[in-house]
């Protein structure tokens, strides 16, 4: 992880919002600042980056060219920009680069359960929804079948799809957060989530339908 130094100082900064911290940094480059940005999002941050890029090593590669470029890029951060988004477009844009130079693509975990927030008909796990019915058309798979299936299956999907899905899948994203990360409207965002579930589903009916043959 990015190390943290220097954290004391008279301010306290757990008073300050992320948004306050960075337009700080960014007028006056002090790195205790920096380092609170740091410390808030160390673990939550390298876990989405783990989960996305199904890598540990990688993650942490990412993890710190991530904060290298809010630090480089910290002149270009508008007052009354949220941070959290911002900081998740580079970090998804950097684990994109790099998933592209290796040759690999994202990884979803399939028992990460979409935000309360954004739960709808839909809500519930990847596994909920394709895995555990048992009646389902990959009720003849075994359990350890199905996620594998599920995997392989999400490896196929179209990119923009795939993002999408990985995005909403993780933690506490909501839908106008992910719209400002992937730079598309928040109906975007849904109608590309619904068209990769349904994708699932019709993948899983012809490979159910197939399975009979």
């Amino acid at each position: 992880m990015v190390k943290v130094i220097g954290s004391d100082s008279a301010e306290d900064l757990a008073q300050l919002t992320d948004e306050d911290l960075m337009r700080r940094y960014r007028d006056h480059g002090a790195e205790v600042l920096f380092n609170e940005l740091v410390h808030r999002y160390e673990r939550e941050l390298f876990r989405y980056l783990a989960r996305y890029l199904g890598d540990p090593s990688l993650a942490e590669d990412v993890f710190q060219n991530t904060f290298l470029q809010i630090h480089l890029k910290r002149g270009l951060y508008e007052d009354g920009r949220p941070f959290r988004p911002w900081l998740y477009a580079i970090a998804t844009h950097q684990a994109v680069d790099t998933l592209r130079k290796v040759g690999r693509h994202p990884t979803v975990s399939l028992d990460q359960r979409l935000a309360p927030a954004q739960a709808d008909s839909e809500s519930g796990s990847l596994l909920d929804m394709l895995v555990n019915d048992d009646s389902g058309p990959l009720a003849d798979l075994q359990e350890q079948e199905r996620q594998q299936w599920v995997r392989d299956s999400i490896e196929r999907l179209p990119d923009s799809l795939r993002q999408t899905l990985i995005l909403a899948y993780h933690q506490d994203l909501k839908y106008r957060e992910i719209a400002d990360i992937l730079k598309i409207p928040v109906g975007t965002v849904k109608s590309r989530l619904h068209a990769a579930l349904a994708k699932l589903q019709q993948m899983a009916r012809t490979a159910h339908r197939d399975g009979k043959d």
